[in-house]
């Protein structure tokens, strides 16, 4: 987790630990605010016994950010979701006082990027604890070109992403790091009898760290991916995938019967086909019949409510040739709907 940390930049001040994936994580980061909200009592307490709590984020945010909303018992109504602005879809956080805030970078719709430096700044001015999600992302940040996209990240409480999504490792393992891992412990650390370690007082218990008390080895399939490929073979990959995915986009971008609707954010954008009468219809039928056939698999997600198709690369081993065949399969199935 060291290495992994040092390749994607991160300062020497920030640990880690592995997690089974990044929803846990986020889980993890919400329990944290919740106890430092309530002064470290409402595992002890319950909510009932204090004022409702406010988590903040962009409406662009992965949907695990719901479900740790539920689970930590802070309720639905509870989560803000603030209206996104700009070409990278960032949170316009200006006018709360959050209590706890949740940043994107990459996110899953269409790659929303926050402005990490003015959330940042709010956290220090008002005290919210932060976490970042960059589950896809992160891996890309391991070549230093690409961190203009999360620049202020050494100024959040936490950070995670998941290396099983583009750095070749299999499900399930999310890179979870922090500059202080107390609060963590603080929120999740029970430590019956047969728990203890005598006389090792200066033990890291990574069971303190996480939901699950029970913990897999993880950390061996990262190291192999590491020493297999090396940071630059890892790099090149990365690189590769981003380049390729951004011309297959003006490619498309020339086809008289698609529009690009969302720009590249790394390999991920969005398009659509053009057409008359009901084109959300038209397009949902399209991604259908792609994923009918079976060549390529994309998916569908809205933007400023019109609904549009996601393409993005991020299989290990994909190629060049890859994205020529994507190409082909798209037009090839889109010309039986004009």
């Amino acid at each position: 987790i060291q290495w992994l940390r040092q390749g994607i930049g991160l300062p020497d001040t920030f640990s880690g630990v592995i997690q089974d994936n990044a929803s846990s994580a986020t889980l993890a980061a919400v329990l944290v605010m919740r106890e430092r909200a309530v002064n470290w009592e409402g595992n002890i307490k319950g909510l009932s016994h204090f004022a409702p709590l406010r988590i903040y984020c962009s409406d662009q945010v992965h949907t695990s950010i719901d479900r740790a909303i539920w689970v930590a018992g802070i309720g639905q109504d509870k989560l803000v979701e603030i209206s996104t602005s700009g070409p990278m879809k960032a949170m316009d956080s200006a006018g709360y006082l959050p209590a706890g805030i949740i940043a994107a970078t990459d996110a899953t719709g269409i790659g929303a990027c926050d402005d990490l430096n003015a959330i940042a700044d709010i956290s220090e001015c008002e005290g919210p604890y932060t976490h970042l999600d960059a589950a896809g992302a992160g891996t890309a940040m391991i070549c230093p070109e690409f961190r203009t996209m999360w620049e202020g990240v050494e100024r959040f409480d936490r950070v995670v992403f998941s290396p099983n999504k583009w750095l070749g490792e299999q499900f399930d393992c999310a890179a979870h790091f922090l500059p202080d891992p107390n609060a963590l412990r603080q929120t999740l650390a029970i430590r019956p009898e047969y728990l203890r370690t005598h006389g090792t007082e200066d033990v890291t218990d990574f069971s303190e760290w996480s939901v699950p008390l029970g913990r897999r080895f993880r950390a061996l399939k990262l190291w192999f991916v590491m020493r297999n490929y090396g940071m630059e073979g890892l790099r090149s990959r990365i690189r590769n995938h981003v380049k390729w995915s951004q011309a297959f986009c003006n490619r498309l971008r020339q086809h008289d019967d698609f529009e690009i609707i969302t720009d590249p954010i790394l390999s991920l954008w969005t398009f659509r086909m053009k057409g008359t009468g009901d084109v959300d219809s038209l397009n949902q039928k399209l991604v259908d019949a792609i994923n009918d056939d079976g060549e390529i698999y994309i998916t569908q997600t809205f933007v400023d409510g019109q609904k549009v198709i996601r393409f993005q690369a991020g299989q290990f081993d994909c190629e060049e040739r890859d994205f020529d065949a994507a190409y082909d399969a798209i037009t090839r199935i889109a010309a039986k709907f004009t």
